[in-house]
């Protein structure tokens, strides 16, 4: 029996009718080419920069190359069982972070995910790795500073709030003693830390993660982690995953800080990516746009206004040069980029000198305005008195009989400051304390004290200090000024001392 078009034209509109499913477009490609952690996708027409697609196996890429014929796809995942004619889709979505309270204390990869073995996160909030900096408009000055424990430091090239502080070095100079007595020193203070490990050994970050357990500071950070065995993608994804972890709590008006080591490592891994992506090569190899990718980065830390939210995000960047040489691509780079570096040299650090800061090349462009009055007050002198010392401590090894006696006092006051400058890692000072060893200093209260027992002077005095002059060690930390009632109990704790003490 022959049906009439009547009735065709009824079965489809109910048909239609009872299709319950909703239709939704996707972009859908071909890979037609894979390697080296690397895959080129024919179609995917509609897709963004820096977006996540999804290839067979769940395993998940990000779009880097966006040509006219073809788009070029770092995988995130295993990169084997991405084959040649596997197809790909877009998911709508540029690669994402979660963030928030639930992230403290856990270690994450590249994309948030815990590695740390307690657990899934409880986080109902993400953020895109990749936005623009704050404008200038609503940025505010630096102004609060943010003490790192560490006299040298908070002495000569201090810290503000907001700031980009690059942490410069050959290997095994102590960079990454700095960024982690750092995070220990705010153990009981308002600061959240997040360290971003890149390219490091695994064993490292375990061993870094137990110390920060262990001196009960991984309560208030964040631990990303990229390992040297993890791929290019997720070593170059790190540290802009950390940043956004970090502008939340900055965006809530709270502070935090953000240790980056290393970003030699990271220029590594996106040259890497970029010439496995046909990128043209430039300088040393690196692609045209390697300072363009820190900047962007750093650029992000900053101290916002009222009106945004009143947080700040401090950067820590870690550097790692060759033989010293400043003057490299990366090293140029990055020292452009940031407001001050604290350069550590081999030389001191091998003659024993620990944190071993050149004075003479480090520089702290904007901390200067965020110091604590009480520090600026004792350590003025300082950074002119070692560098005077450094100066002169070279054409004073060939012999100091000829000298006058104002070169002499001189040299004997750099030991002095040199000696007290020392300080074992792990253990971060409070302000209180540096300050109080800083006065005593620059009023020549130690110029009497023998060189070797100049550190068991420090020691006793700081125990002598906490069991008898507690209330002056309390209000320098709460005036964060020398005042001169506390100037005159320090003057006067500091004599009572030097008649206990024996050398």
């Amino acid at each position: 029996m022959a049906v009439r078009g009547q009735d065709i034209t009824s079965v489809i509109k109910r048909q239609i009718e009872e299709f319950g499913k909703e239709v939704s477009m996707v972009d859908v490609g071909t890979v037609i080419e894979s390697g080296d952690g690397v895959a080129r996708v024919q179609g995917l027409s509609g897709v963004r920069y820096t977006e996540l697609v999804e290839f067979p196996n769940e395993i998940m890429g990000i779009a880097l190359n966006l040509e006219e014929d073809s788009v070029g796809v770092v995988i995130l995942g295993d990169e084997t069982q991405v084959k040649e004619g596997d197809e790909v889709r877009s998911t709508g979505r540029v690669a994402e972070v979660p963030v928030g309270e639930a992230m403290l204390g856990r270690v994450v990869d590249a994309l948030g995910r815990p590695i740390d073995g307690k657990g899934p996160i409880n986080t109902t909030s993400n953020r895109a790795i990749e936005r623009v900096a704050a404008d200038v408009a609503h940025r505010k000055s630096v102004s609060v500073p943010m003490q790192t424990g560490i006299k040298s430091v908070d002495g000569m090239t201090p810290i503000g709030r907001g700031q980009r502080q690059l942490i410069i070095g050959d290997r095994s100079t102590g960079k990454s003693a700095i960024a982690i007595d750092t995070i220990i020193n705010q153990k009981g203070g308002d600061l959240v830390c997040i360290y971003v490990a890149v390219g490091q050994k695994a064993s490292k970050v375990v061993q870094t993660v137990g110390l920060l357990e262990s001196y009960g500071a991984m309560e208030h950070t964040i631990v990303v982690a990229a390992n040297s065995s993890d791929s290019a993608a997720l070593q170059y994804m790190a540290p802009f995953a950390g940043t956004a972890m970090g502008e939340e709590f900055m965006e809530q008006g709270k502070d935090a800080l953000i240790i980056y080591d290393d970003l030699s490592k990271h220029a590594w891994a996106y040259r890497q990516m970029s010439l496995l992506l046909r990128r043209p090569p430039g300088r040393e190899a690196y692609p045209g746009d390697v300072f363009y990718l820190h900047s962007r980065l750093l650029e992000r830390s900053a101290r916002l206004d009222d009106a945004s939210g009143g947080g700040s995000l401090t950067a820590l960047p870690i550097i790692e040069t060759q033989a010293g040489d400043v003057s490299g691509y990366i090293p140029t780079n990055v020292i452009s980029i940031t407001d001050g570096q604290i350069y550590l040299e081999a030389d001191l650090f091998n003659s024993g000198i620990r944190p071993a800061v050149n004075v003479g090349l480090s520089v702290s462009r904007v901390g200067g305005a965020a110091q604590a009055r009480a520090v600026r007050q004792v350590a003025g002198r300082l950074r002119l008195d070692l560098a005077q010392y450094r100066e002169l401590v070279t054409f004073a090894q060939f012999g100091t009989s000829d000298l006058d006696a104002a070169t002499r006092a001189q040299l004997d006051r750099g030991r002095v400051v040199t000696e007290v400058l020392k300080q074992l890692q792990y253990e971060p000072m409070n302000i209180g304390k540096q300050v109080s060893i800083m006065y005593a200093v620059t009023n020549g209260y130690l110029d009497d004290v023998p060189e070797e027992s100049i550190r068991e002077f420090e020691i006793q005095f700081h125990r002598y200090m906490e069991s008898s002059h507690s209330a002056v060690i309390e209000a320098i930390v709460e005036k964060k000024e020398l005042d001169d009632q506390i100037t005159e109990s320090l003057t006067s704790a500091i004599t009572e001392f030097k008649k206990t003490f024996s050398y």
